[in-house]
């Protein structure tokens, strides 16, 4: 079956699909961590208590709850709980700062805070600005004890009609670039996405590493189609390349949702190749700009397919590239998915021809309500075409080549301006990788009297390679033109990122200090 193909299948909520799975395949494993396994008799049921719970404390139907925890079998099961209730759930990056995290509760109008011990301890000095009853899901003194706050065991919910266009859950954005938005994402886009789960491979045996946070959107859009088709998710707390591998073996992994940092960790792992990986069918990326050299190692050395997708956790276009199908596309991130109407726009707001530059924006099937108590920032998101169809704005700057593959510049925010001219910090970041001691590059624009903005350079050295900053900034700046040319190239031993891979630029262009006449 073509791996493209869009199915339209009338609308299914996770949670009835969940109880169908526990009627007829009970025994089936759907959660594993840590030596922790619940089939889908027992999650079916854990789902029941925490959602009488939930009610029996006065939850209705399109209210809210946070969560802000590490990745645990208590954290998606108060997420799925609330799904059966009818409730929205804002999943909290607890890399977030204190202050974030409570303007995100309250935001959200959540009724319940569930929480963890590190979390906790992280946002001490912000205690007296959250107003809402927390529940402790590791029994900490973060707050009320989970397992004394859960109703008794065989507790059943009211049932709850859900319905497809009210909110399944409210997931915010990164906040590098300043307050976070929420997103909300509606029962019928969520089912969206996984209507095409079992054309990706997703099938009643699959078996889905779970390696990234439970409140990334990229995690949930392969964690919610492998229990929509009744799989098993094999959770981590925290990412650990060699027990990856392990994990991956000892389960017989067949899906896993990675973002490129990880790709390029696992591929560096000097033992890779005597792990058994043959059971993968279907591997998939997301969230950050993926290598072509690393994507081309995935593909030879690691059985199964690889996806990578581009798109917005707000919807819109999505692309894909299925990249062992096309070895010479690599630098691209595919092309739209059917039904996926993605076109370029200039400054003006204006399609550009093909070939040309423009900013990304896409429609499809699956596309955000809106921003949660923002009505402008949802309309600042939205580009509409000469007949009124809707578009979301994705904020990159892209060129469709004659085989309509999409070729991404950079986050339009990223793009440098020196001089008048445009600088793209993608295309410098490719050729710095091409230094025999670079391992990663990331280039950002600082303020420059003379220039408006000039090209800086954080770079990270492979493992047992000597090079000095000076080297490598005079090594790229005779191949690149003249006003790509570097003010400044740093050695650093990593790059600050958040915790689904992104490079943290803001962070970077923060502490660059030029000289007034540069």
């Amino acid at each position: 079956m073509n791996p493209e193909a869009w199915i339209d299948i009338p609308f299914l909520s996770l949670s009835d699909l969940i109880r169908d799975h526990a009627k007829e395949r009970g025994s089936h494993a759907a959660i594993i961590q840590d030596g922790r396994k619940l089939d889908y008799a027992a999650l079916d049921q854990y789902i029941d208590r925490v959602a009488a719970t939930l009610q029996r404390d006065g939850l209705k139907a399109k209210d809210s709850i946070a969560i802000c925890a590490y990745t645990s079998v208590e954290y998606l099961a108060v997420f799925l709980a609330a799904l059966r209730a009818g409730i929205a759930v804002a999943p909290l990056a607890p890399s977030s700062t204190p202050e974030t995290i409570a303007t995100m509760i309250s935001d959200a109008g959540a009724k319940l805070f569930f929480l963890d011990k590190g979390v906790a301890e992280e946002i001490k000095r912000v205690d007296g600005s959250i107003k809402v009853r927390r529940i402790s899901l590791d029994d900490s003194d973060a707050g009320e004890p989970y397992s004394t706050w859960l109703a008794a065991e065989g507790a059943k919910p009211a049932h709850v009609d859900i319905d497809p266009q009210s909110a399944f859950n409210i997931i915010y954005s990164s906040g590098t670039t300043g307050t976070p938005k929420g997103i909300v994402q509606s029962h019928a886009m969520r089912w969206g996405q996984v209507q095409r789960a079992s054309v990706i491979g997703y099938t009643p045996d699959a078996v889905t590493m779970v390696s990234t946070p439970l409140y990334s959107n990229t995690t949930l859009v392969s964690v919610f189609p492998t229990l929509y088709m009744g799989g098993t998710l094999v959770m981590m707390a925290k990412f650990d390349v060699e027990k990856f591998l392990q994990l991956s073996e000892k389960h017989r992994a067949s899906h896993a949702m990675l973002v490129p940092v990880q790709y390029r960790r696992i591929m560096a792992h000097p033992e890779f190749d005597k792990f058994d990986l043959a059971s993968y069918k279907m591997k998939f990326s997301t969230s950050a700009p993926f290598a072509a050299d690393v994507k081309a190692d995935v593909v030879k050395r690691w059985p199964g397919g690889l996806r990578e997708y581009y798109g917005l956790t707000e919807g819109g276009g999505t692309c894909m590239l299925a990249a062992e199908l096309y070895p010479d596309k690599l630098h691209t991130v595919g092309q739209p998915l059917p039904g996926h109407d993605m076109r370029l726009i200039d400054e003006n707001g204006e399609e550009v021809a093909r070939g040309e530059i423009g900013e990304v924006v896409g429609h499809s099937p699956i596309m955000m309500s809106g921003y949660h108590n923002n009505p402008e920032k949802s309309r600042d998101a939205e580009w509409f075409d000469k007949t009124g169809k809707r578009f979301i704005r994705t904020g990159d700057v892209g060129r469709f080549d004659e085989d309509g593959f999409l070729t991404l510049m950079d986050r339009k925010k990223d793009m440098i301006i020196s001089g008048g001219f445009n600088i793209y910090p993608s295309d410098i970041e490719a050729l710095m990788t091409q230094h025999p001691a670079v391992l990663e590059a990331a280039v950002v624009g600082v303020p420059s009297l003379k220039w408006g903005e000039t090209p800086v350079a954080f770079v990270v050295l492979k493992s047992g390679a000597t090079a000095s900053a000076g080297e490598l900034q005079q090594w790229t700046n005779e191949r690149v033109g003249k006003t790509q040319r570097l003010a400044l190239v740093e050695i650093m031993a990593s790059l600050p990122r958040s915790a689904i891979g992104k490079v943290l630029k803001r962070e970077l262009r923060d502490t660059v200090k030029l000289a007034e006449s540069t």
